[in-house]
């Protein structure tokens, strides 16, 4: 199975550019459907305006001339008929199908290469008729300017090639514009010469020639039958018009009007051009016997210039007036249909090109070709040669068009061929015997005729003889079945849809235009299909040319003459023979035209021609051998290119199998590694919230008095376990999202002199464990609070003071750090063992561990470093090393550390915080785990704050109705509601207060991109840090412990028990929930001016419907000794 085609983009443009209908004029495919949209009268004015051309009168009067008026008359009458009767079905199967003369030839029974022939032979008519309308249009200009022809020749051809470049619009509108001075000046003449000398219409129908008596002034020329043949031959040699007429029929819709006027105006466009083609033929016989009357030589009579400047005198009287008006009539007459000419010509050459070579530079480029080999034929005279040239053309245009019309008159409706026209490649047979059969027998009747074969009567009427086309096509297509019309049929599927996108242009076209490729396994248009070089008709093997002509040579020839046949040699012989064949063919015609031209000369012309013969046969010789080498070497490199195409696509399918099993791995792999990543983080949420409370409430008992001293240091020991085992989660975690890419920082107010206190606290202990020396200098420029990553910062220094220490085993660890210009400089350096030259490279690598690994192996995966310069990087600074093999090491970090300028607010270190200055502030804390709740009571409810609690978001919406807290701490994780949904409710209920955040998984950078928030606070909690935030965010100056003897007395009033009944029943009215009842008893109580501050402090709680704060204050004075109230 061959491979399927690779679709180049290059290729792929330059099909689109040829496909561009503004200039192509759908040159090689049928006209659409939504292109035909023109009216009726606008394509007649159009048609019509294509017959205008002077050639019919040149004709007409070179008959007349040589055979006399009346086999001129006969002549133009019968040929008339004839060319109407076979034009008819052309133009009503152009207009119904849309399609030009050559994709009609197609599906007419010729197949598409056997078009070829008939493409050619309609290009050449079109060039030779172009050729004969400028010559006349230049003998105008020399005529009535002195405009030298090889001059003029050059301005006929040049003028015309920018009216026909954009096709039928701009031919269309010429034609409609020039149409009403052509038509006045096309009658007036007559109408003067009929009033004035009205005896020349006498003389006119007694001429019986030039070289023939002219005795009877007054009767009627004699008929003469072999006259009136020859005159036919010369009028028939215009039939390939109708071609011209159906290239503009083809833009008529479909389905017309019925009216009277629209079908005349189509007839008029199509097959009766010849109603209106009579007239000018007869016109123009007798405007040669007028301008021969009035002393003109014969050569000059037949030239339409020299006519019209006749007939003109009889309405002018002025000689130069007249010649002036007989030069505008003669080039507008020229243009109208030269235009016709070289628009049809670009579409002939279009076609046959596009089949022999499968490219299409444009049709503009073959609109300047026919030009061109128009304005060269010029110069041999074509015009003084017309009947002998035109003799031979006429019985080749009649057998090819009269073939055309018996299969669309007779096979057709007899249903002998298939309905419709098919034009496409993929559909068609390349040879249709029936098409070319029947035009080859009726040509070859007719020339045989001609030559004299069958008598000088038949040679005379050897053009009629073309009309047994219409017997022969019929019955070959009889003897075939019709079977050679269709290579296979359209999708029915199709049908029904109004466009198709063609898999190489990617223009969407009509389904008519469209095939279904199996090179491609896509749809393909007309013209990509035309143009395709490579695929070999996949679509059709068994209708190509090659298995065609096989198939005859297998049927006819014995099979070891059809071995021989197909080497190389015998390929070189039969083309060398049908080349030299070819040469003699047309050396042949021109020797005889030329022979009968000068026969003295004949014997030296024949002489001439075999020499010539001999040395174009050895050329084409050798060119065919060449060619026949090119063709072997082509079909070598295409075999190579498709067997390399079918393993690269192999191969293509084996990586797309790799690729797709290598996709489901990673995606297994990422999978595996996000759910790894969620369970990180999962564990370490988890793992965070108990140890919340353990830090918690380890700070808490740190500074609780009454615990006796050798208890005191088991908590120290609690909390340092606690700090480390945060510090793994926070590893752990960071591991993760490294990993994932994710790893983000945020940005936050920090005390860096609390912050480095810290460190120098906990390493110092750890240097001093080990025996090593530990000194730390800090720089005093450096502020109290700057703004940075907490949390990676301290990453960043704890990894490199651990490293420090842990491989430092005598000596001095140095913690050094620098301030300068918004810049912090940490230096760690050690006198430990050192980094190897070879390893600094490497050291931050991960798992790279160096001599740590092998020589002194020490505890740890080799990540430290690693993290160290990934998070340094992040926050934007850059880290340096030097280090020195057993003499230490040298790490120093500088990072931009903002300084924020503001009070200190941190509380001093072991000093206890009993109160603040200013009036009592409400605190709500909003989180679903219990403990952390009663953790915040335990710590907050010393520092002389009312807690509100509430387990999630709704109930704090709740609490919050009768109560205004000054400050909020929300959970982040929690379920329903999340901390995120909680501060955009609060936000929209109007709440001013500052909302700090509390989670175990602050440090993902949610916090830092969310909106209606103040700060953040990750977990676990250091009291420290809560306190600096909460003094900072509600503007407090703290009160210790030790300050209570210096200070004033509070403002406050001191809150005073009102005694263990009252006591009880407010906690008995709280369990209960009876609101109502607390309010009552709260009344009684407020009488006493002792107990309103208890009433107002307790109140709050009520407001809040807070009955856990409200059981947790109560069982403060719980025991307490006062009297009953």
């Amino acid at each position: 199975m061959a491979a399927r085609q690779r679709i180049i983009p290059v290729r792929r443009e330059y099909n689109r550019w040829v496909a561009d209908q503004t200039l192509e004029d759908y040159a090689l495919r049928f006209t659409a459907k939504s292109a035909r949209r023109f009216s009726s009268s606008r394509i007649s004015q159009t048609a019509i305006g294509a017959i205008s051309f002077l050639a019919l009168e040149a004709i007409g009067g070179a008959i007349t001339l040589s055979y006399g008026t009346t086999n001129a008359i006969y002549a133009i009458l019968v040929a008339a008929v004839v060319m109407l009767v076979v034009g008819l079905p052309i133009s009503r199967y152009a207009i119904r199908h849309g399609v030009d003369i050559d994709l009609l030839t197609r599906g007419a029974s010729f197949g598409y290469i056997g078009s070829t022939i008939t493409s050619l032979i309609y290009a050449s008519f079109t060039f030779m008729l172009f050729a004969i309308e400028a010559s006349i249009m230049t003998g105008a200009l020399e005529l009535a300017f002195g405009i030298p022809p090889w001059i003029g020749y050059i301005i006929s051809a040049v003028v015309v090639i920018p009216l026909v470049i954009y096709g039928v619009r701009l031919i269309s509108r010429f034609q409609l514009v020039t149409q009403p001075f052509w038509i006045v000046l096309n009658i007036l003449p007559f109408i003067f010469i009929a009033f004035l000398d009205w005896e020349k219409f006498d003389l006119w129908r007694a001429f019986a020639g030039i070289d023939h008596s002219n005795a009877q002034a007054s009767g009627v020329a004699p008929f003469n039958l072999l006259e009136f043949g020859a005159a036919s031959a010369v009028i028939l040699a215009l039939m390939p018009q109708i071609g011209e007429q159906v290239d503009f029929l083809r833009f008529l819709p479909a389905e017309g009007q019925r009216k009277w006027r629209h079908r005349l105006a189509v007839f008029l466009a199509g097959p009766g051009w010849v109603v209106v083609g009579v007239p000018k033929l007869l016109a123009g016989s007798f405007l040669a016997v007028l301008t021969l009357s009035t002393g003109f030589p014969a050569r000059e009579a037949a030239d339409p210039a020299h006519m019209y400047l006749a007939a003109f005198g009889y309405m002018i009287p002025n000689e130069t007036a007249a010649l002036l008006l007989m030069a505008a009539f003669v080039v507008v007459s020229q243009l109208k249909i030269n235009v016709m000419n070289a628009y049809a010509g670009s579409l002939a050459w279009s076609n046959f090109f596009s089949r022999l070579t499968h490219s299409h530079p444009g049709r503009v480029v073959w609109l300047i070709f026919n030009v061109a080999i128009a304005l060269l034929l010029m110069e041999l005279g074509i015009y003084r040669l017309l009947e002998a040239t035109l003799g031979i053309f006429s019985i080749i245009a009649m057998s090819w068009l009269c073939t055309i019309s018996a299969d669309l008159f007779i096979n057709k409706p007899l249903g002998l061929s298939p309905p419709g026209i098919e034009f496409k490649r993929a559909h068609l047979y390349d040879i249709n015997p029936v098409g070319l059969g029947a035009m080859t027998g009726s040509a070859a009747i007719a020339l045989a005729a001609h030559f004299g074969l069958f008598g000088s009567v038949m040679a005379s009427l050897s053009t009629y003889l073309t009309l047994i086309a219409f017997l022969l096509s019929p019955a070959l297509a009889f003897a075939t079945n019709g079977r050679f019309y269709l290579a296979r049929k359209p999708r029915h599927s199709w049908k029904n849809l109004t466009s198709i996108t063609c898999s190489i242009c990617e223009h969407p076209f009509e389904p008519e235009d469209m095939a279904w490729c199996p090179a491609y396994a896509a749809p393909i248009c007309s013209l990509c299909c035309s143009l395709d070089s490579r695929c070999h008709d996949m679509c059709k093997p068994k209708a190509r040319l090659h298995a065609q002509l096989g198939a005859v040579a297998r049927t006819v020839l014995p099979l070891t003459v059809v071995t021989k046949l197909t080497t190389r040699l015998g390929r070189y012989a039969i083309a060398a023979l049908l080349s030299i064949s070819l040469i003699g063919v047309i050396l042949a015609m021109i020797g005889y035209q030329a022979g009968l031209a000068a026969p003295a000369n004949a014997e030296v012309i024949y002489s001439t021609i075999f020499i010539v013969f001999f040395v174009f046969a050895v050329i084409a010789g050798i060119v065919s051998w060449f060619y026949v080498l090119a063709h072997d070497s082509r079909v070598v490199a295409e075999e190579e290119s498709s067997r390399q195409n079918t393993l690269l696509l192999r191969e293509i399918a084996a990586h797309k199998k790799t690729d797709a099993a290598l996709q489901q791995a990673k995606e297994t792999a990422e999978a595996a590694n996000r759910a790894k990543s969620r369970y990180v983080v999962g564990l370490s949420h988890e793992l965070r919230t108990p140890l919340n409370a353990v830090m918690g409430y380890a700070q808490i008992l740190e500074r609780d008095e009454t615990i006796p001293v050798p208890r005191q240091a088991a908590i120290k020991v609690i909390k340092r376990s606690a700090d480390h085992l945060a510090g793994l989660i926070d590893g752990l975690l960071d591991i993760s999202k490294i990993e994932a890419g994710r790893l983000q920082v945020y940005s936050n107010e920090i005390n860096i002199q609390d912050f480095l206190d810290q460190l120098v606290e906990m390493f110092g202990l750890q240097a001093q464990a080990k025996g090593l020396v530990f000194e730390h200098e800090r720089a005093r420029a450096l502020p109290q609070y700057v703004r940075t990553d907490e949390k990676r910062l301290r990453q960043i220094l704890v990894n490199l003071l651990s490293n420090a220490i842990k491989f430092t085993d005598a000596g001095t660890v140095r913690f050094d750090v620098t301030y300068r210009s918004q810049v912090a400089t940490f230096t760690v350096s050690d006198t430990g063992r050192g980094i190897a030259e070879k390893d600094l490279g490497r050291i931050y690598e991960p798992f790279q561990r160096g001599e740590a690994e092998t020589i002194k192996p020490m505890p740890g995966l080799g990540l430290g470093l690693t993290i160290t310069r990934l998070l340094t990087n992040t926050l934007g600074g850059d880290i340096s090393v030097s280090s020195v093999k057993d003499e230490g090491s040298t790490f120093r970090v500088r990072l931009m550390l903002s300084a924020v300028d503001r009070p200190s607010t941190a509380p001093a270190p072991e000093r206890r915080i009993v109160s603040y200055s200013g009036p009592r502030r409400t605190i709500m804390v909003v989180d679903d785990n219990e403990d952390h709740r009663d953790l915040m009571q335990e710590a907050l409810g010393p520092m002389d704050f009312v807690v509100l609690t509430a387990a999630s978001g709704p109930d704090c919406l709740t609490l919050i109705e009768g109560v205004k807290p000054d400050l909020f701490l929300v959970d982040i994780s929690m379920p329903g509601m999340s901390g995120w949904d909680l501060v955009t409710r609060l936000r929209e209920g109007g709440q001013t207060a500052p909302i700090v955040m509390l989670s175990a998984n602050i440090g993902d950078g949610t916090a830092a991109k969310a909106e209606g928030h103040n700060d953040a606070i990750g977990k676990p909690v250091d009291m420290r840090q809560l306190s600096d935030r909460l003094a900072a965010h509600l503007g407090l100056t703290w009160i210790y412990e030790d300050e209570l003897q210096t200070i004033a007395a509070p403002a406050r009033s001191a809150l005073i028990s009102p005694g263990e009944n009252h006591l009880q029943d407010l906690l008995r009215l709280g369990e209960i929930g009876y609101v109502r009842g607390i309010e009552s008893k709260l009344a009684d109580l407020a009488q006493s001016e002792a107990y309103r501050p208890f009433v107002a402090e307790l109140g709050v709680y009520v407001l809040a419907f807070d009955f856990d704060g409200y059981r947790t204050f109560l069982n403060r004075f719980s025991g307490e000794h006062a009297t009953d109230g």
